[in-house]
C-alpha cells in the first residue's frame, strides 16, 4: 500500500468496497430464551403462505474485513459534514437523499465529496498537512494529476518533436 500512489478514484473504491463488507457482515443478535423441545417438521402447505427469507450474500472474507478496518479510519481525517457525505456516497445512496440529509445544494455537497476524496489520498500519499490549500485548488491538482497519468506516450509529444515537461 505505501508503494501506491494514491488518487482520489482509489480512495472512492476502497470505501464503496468497506461500505458493501459491513453490510455483508452479520448481524448482532441478542441471546434470548430457548427451548428444548424438539424443532418440528414444517409442510408443504404450512410454507406456501410464508414470506420467503432474504437471500443474503456469503459473509466477507478475511481480507475483505481487514481492508474495510483500514478504510473506517480514514473517515477519522475529515471534517463530520464530509465524512457524512463520503460514507453516505460510498454505501450507495443518491444524490437527492445525501442533499437531503445534509442540508446543502448538490453542487457543494458533490464538492464536499471531493474534496474529502482528495485529503484521504493526500494524507495516504504522505502529505499531512492539507490545510494550505484551498479545496478548489486541491481538486484542481488531483485532476490535473489523475489527466496526466491518463495521458499516452503519444501524447506527450508535440508536432514538432518537443517533450511536453510538467
Amino acid at each position: 500500500m505505501n508503494d501506491t500512489k494514491w488518487t482520489p478514484d482509489m480512495v472512492e473504491e476502497w470505501l464503496t468496497e468497506a461500505a458493501h463488507v459491513l453490510k455483508r457482515l452479520p448481524s448482532i443478535r441478542v441471546q434470548d430464551y430457548f427451548s428444548t423441545w424438539p424443532r418440528t417438521a414444517a409442510e408443504f402447505s404450512d410454507l406456501v403462505a410464508q414470506t420467503p427469507r432474504p437471500m443474503r450474500l456469503p459473509p466477507p472474507s478475511a481480507a475483505a474485513i481487514s481492508r474495510m478496518e483500514t478504510t473506517l479510519g480514514w473517515i477519522a481525517w475529515l471534517e463530520p459534514i464530509d465524512s457524512k457525505i463520503v460514507w453516505m456516497r460510498a454505501s450507495g445512496e443518491r444524490w437527492k437523499s445525501i442533499c437531503w440529509t445534509i442540508g446543502l445544494a448538490r453542487a457543494a455537497a458533490h464538492e464536499h465529496w471531493l474534496y474529502a476524496l482528495c485529503v484521504i489520498a493526500g494524507r495516504l500519499n504522505g502529505r499531512v498537512r492539507l490545510n494550505h490549500f484551498a479545496r478548489r485548488r486541491l481538486i484542481a491538482h488531483a485532476r490535473s494529476w489523475e489527466a496526466a497519468k491518463k495521458t499516452t506516450l503519444a501524447d506527450t509529444f508535440r508536432e514538432d518533436g518537443i517533450s511536453i515537461e510538467e
